[in-house]
């Protein structure tokens, strides 16, 4: 009698099973940088370029992330860590469902992005570094927020009072600042093609 008492357990779809019906491998692209460099912009171009393509994705940002699932956080490292390791198990869910990730978080530490690595997977983490100088993010500044941070009104900034720690090894790095937005958005596209193809 006990071995019937969980009989769905045994029914259940696998992953592969999703991927197949979906025609594509699932991943995390997950996207980080300084805010204002582009990461989010070149996320959402990426979406539409993928679906286009008949590719089913979803984007996690702080837009959709920070009013819902992690709402009751704030900024400083350790909210920054629990932020990550929250949105790292939610993308796994993702992959189980065999939907592609587009993943857009300053994520500002090497330790922040090792813990999302090993939550996700190495073999499913595809680290985008959007490598735009900090003055080019300043000047874009849509949000004022460094303005803000150099006023003295945002603690705990990043790329003012808190550090970024740029990626060691990225599996690809864009270059904004000689590169237009349809220029990075193309170079993703052809970058991560192969890796989501069945």
């Amino acid at each position: 009698m006990a071995d019937n008492i969980h009989p769905i357990f045994d029914k259940l779809l696998t992953r592969s099973d999703k991927e197949k019906h979906l025609n594509q491998k699932a991943k995390v692209l997950w996207f980080t940088g300084l805010s204002g460099s582009g990461k989010s912009t070149i996320a959402q171009g990426v979406e539409k370029k993928l679906f286009s393509e008949g590719y089913f994705i979803q984007v996690l940002d702080g837009d959709n992330t920070r009013t819902g699932i992690n709402k009751n956080l704030g900024f400083s490292l350790e909210d920054r860590k629990e932020n990550i390791r929250r949105i790292s198990e939610v993308s796994k869910l993702f992959l189980e469902a065999g939907v592609i990730c587009l993943n857009s978080f300053v994520s500002p530490t090497l330790e922040i992005r090792a813990l999302a690595k090993e939550i996700i997977g190495p073999e499913d983490f595809l680290e985008i570094y959007v490598n735009t100088p900090l003055h080019i993010c300043e000047q874009r500044d849509v949000k004022g927020l460094y303005a803000k941070a150099r006023a003295g009104e945002i603690k705990g900034f990043t790329g003012i009072d808190s550090p970024f720690e740029a990626p060691q090894a990225p599996d690809l790095e864009l270059l904004t600042e000689n590169q237009s937005i349809d220029e990075s958005i193309a170079e993703v596209f052809n970058f991560v093609l192969s890796k989501i193809s069945i």
